[in-house]
């Protein structure tokens, strides 16, 4: 799928505001769902392509996690690097409330608050990374060290192996 400039999400607004060099995609003509399908249907290789998670610490704070869309977060790897006892996957009815997203339009950029973010270690080692664009449809694409200017985050090992 082609390099889409047509529609500016937040997301967009936010990295130009910033002058973070990015690329965008756009999947809104498919039927694509899953983070594989949506990776499939840009021509990415899933393990660059990235879904953003929303999760709650019995501390009752909220932490976001990044991981290849083929995935699953190891919750027990995820409290660690959170610094939590345990974490649990945020119901998909309090995302809109706390984020400002939907589920399968989160984005890590323009939450309506800063959360502690931690991005799986594989990103370290990728020269740019795919994730949603903060709305159904979309994706961009950026270094991560471009992602650095514009929220906080750590990498750890927080997947399922």
């Amino acid at each position: 799928m082609a390099k889409d400039k047509t529609e500016k999400t937040n997301v967009m607004r936010i990295l130009d505001q910033k002058k973070v060099p990015y690329g965008s995609y756009s999947y809104a003509d498919t039927d694509a769902i899953s983070g594989v399908e949506v990776a499939s249907a840009l021509g990415q290789d899933p393990a660059a392509v990235f879904k953003t998670l929303v999760t709650t610490g019995r501390t009752g704070e909220h932490y976001v996690f990044m991981i290849p869309v083929a995935e699953e977060l190891d919750l027990k790897k995820a409290a660690s690097a959170a610094g939590e006892k345990a974490i649990e996957m945020l119901k998909s009815k309090e995302l809109l409330p706390l984020t400002g997203y939907v589920h399968g339009g989160c984005s890590p950029i323009g939450m309506k608050k800063q959360f502690v973010t931690v991005i799986h270690t594989s990103a370290s080692e990728l020269p740019k990374i795919i994730f949603s664009a903060g709305k159904i449809g979309y994706q961009v694409e950026l270094a991560p060290a471009d992602l650095a200017k514009v929220i906080r985050y750590t990498f750890a090992d927080v997947i399922v192996e």
